[in-house]
């Protein structure tokens, strides 16, 4: 799970992590209020999950950009109503953009240095690490890129947690020295205790800056969430807008369905992730394209078979759907009624591939054969791509 920066920045503040003074504003009223009790120049940052919001523009207004510095309340409150209802577009959201709906107000900070830190699960060495660069400001995967000497790593033994010498360790290799270093050392380790404290399965910061005072700031504040682990974290669930997921996604997380769309035109039914993705790969060995990835579980009921197809449904881009089911806790026979059940529900036009193994197969099949619908069976895998690809139009 995502959560706005203005979000993020109240969770920094709750685990003594220093970040700018400043509010969110869904009005341009609010914006004018907020910059004035500031006083002085303000920051208004659109608020929308995505990255890169500064170098992002609106479709609507191309002159316009997702963040600006301002010099008074009423420049705050312009900008903010220029911002407000339309659609910006950064590297990340696509190209149709996300609505910006509220806009976060903040002091501006004199910065005299660009920092890069994240605190991450390193699968390479099974650790929780920090990571940080002196190329703070930049999309790191570019810096990782193109100067992979300036990315550090400092891993953290579970066991001991983060001890206070990593953070040092890390400040000074970033050039730090001083009460500046202290500093820094203390919001590594604060980080740290975000990511473990709230189950967060990232925390980032770009850039943490370093003031004209030597002082260390979180300007920025990027948080995702292991969702498994949010019903310890009642506060964190909270923070959740659904108007920033993808409405499919949304639906799938309701359902209990895991879904993440794609940009094929074969529509994926699968239960179980390993052969969700072996599905996804051989309609690409096929010359297909697979339109997202659909876990409906092993134990999928004709409810949720009904509502995964609506939700491939809802994607225009789908030419062919694609079911593939092992049958084991989930009986072929099953989940054979549930697909009719919920092609008939939703008036299926388009073409249906079904390929079933497990037990119940044959009474599975004999339900799907004597359903009345245009339904085309697949023998294996194989079998099961090859014929989608070419209901979804032939090779690509």
């Amino acid at each position: 799970m995502k959560i706005h920066e203005f979000q993020g920045k109240e969770l920094f503040r709750k685990f003594g992590i220093p970040v700018p003074k400043g509010a969110a504003a869904k009005t341009p009223e609010e914006a004018q209020r907020i910059a004035s009790e500031l006083g002085g120049k303000v920051v208004v940052k659109s608020q929308i999950h995505a990255g890169g919001r500064g170098k992002g523009t609106l479709i609507e207004k191309p002159d316009v950009r997702g963040v600006k510095v301002v010099s008074t309340p009423q420049e705050a409150a312009e900008y903010t109503k220029a911002l407000l209802g339309n659609h910006l577009r950064t590297k990340q959201t696509g190209p149709e953009g996300q609505k910006v709906k509220q806009v976060l107000v903040e002091q501006a900070s004199e910065i005299a240095k660009e920092l890069y830190v994240a605190v991450v699960l390193d699968r390479d060495s099974s650790r929780v690490t920090l990571i940080a660069s002196t190329e703070g400001g930049m999309d790191i995967e570019e810096v990782a890129e193109k100067t992979p000497e300036k990315i550090l790593k400092q891993s953290i033994e579970p066991a001991t947690g983060m001890m206070p010498f990593a953070g040092r360790k890390l400040a000074y290799q970033l050039g730090m020295t001083g009460d500046t270093a202290k500093q820094a050392a203390s919001i590594f380790g604060k980080l740290y205790d975000t990511f473990i404290g709230t189950d967060a399965s990232m925390v980032e910061v770009n850039p943490l800056i370093i003031t004209k005072s030597g002082d260390v700031m979180a300007l920025d504040a990027k948080l995702n969430f292991d969702e498994n682990a949010l019903f310890r974290h009642k506060e964190v669930a909270s923070l959740r807008d659904i108007d920033e997921e993808d409405p499919k996604e949304r639906d799938a997380k309701d359902a209990n369905l895991s879904y993440v769309a794609l940009d094929g035109s074969i529509g994926c039914l699968v239960n179980g992730a390993g052969l969700a993705m072996a599905t996804m790969d051989i309609i690409k060995y096929a010359g297909g394209s697979p339109a997202n990835f659909l876990d409906v579980g092993g134990g999928a009921t004709a409810a949720q078979v009904t509502t995964a197809f609506k939700i491939i449904l809802a994607d225009k881009n789908v030419k062919a759907i694609l079911v593939n089911i092992f049958g084991g806790i989930a009986k072929c026979d099953v989940i054979a009624e549930g697909i009719v059940t919920a092609a008939k529900q939703v008036g299926l036009k388009l073409p249906l591939v079904v390929r079933l193994e497990g037990t119940n197969v044959e009474l599975g099949k004999k339900i799907l054969a004597e359903s009345g619908l245009a339904i085309t069976p697949a023998n294996d895998m194989l079998d099961a791509a090859t014929k989608a690809v070419a209901a979804a139009g032939g090779k690509k």
